[in-house]
């Protein structure tokens, strides 16, 4: 499965962005974004699932909206009311139903004050 992340930028605090990641293959069941912001670990900012539960990480919640559609293999992340320290390289994360991983390349998300 590849996987093809796209949406990052730069924007200023309180903007806006809106992430998307398509999947070649429908084969997978959750799908997730991470980032990962200098000098830090990879940190989980939210997940779905193939029927729709989600988890979102405590600093973004209320905030950041994950959805997927599942006819295009595709999952967003709606990012709103964003913060400096929002800024990250944002990938893009996929398991199918053996949980093998797959991780798309990142996209650069710069949240400026």
């Amino acid at each position: 499965v590849q996987l093809q992340a796209s949406g990052g930028g730069l924007v200023q605090a309180g903007g806006s962005l809106r992430l998307s990641c398509a999947a070649s293959s429908s084969a997978v069941n959750v799908m997730a974004w991470y980032r990962q912001a200098p000098g830090k670990q990879r940190e989980l900012v939210a997940s779905i699932r193939s029927r729709g539960s989600t988890n979102y990480a405590d600093s973004v919640k209320g905030r950041f909206t994950i959805s997927r559609d599942n006819a295009k293999n595709t999952v967003y992340l709606q990012m709103n009311s964003l913060k400096v320290e929002d800024t990250a390289v944002y990938y893009c994360y996929a398991e199918n139903a053996y949980n093998y991983i797959y991780w798309g390349q990142g996209t650069l998300v710069t949240v400026s004050s």
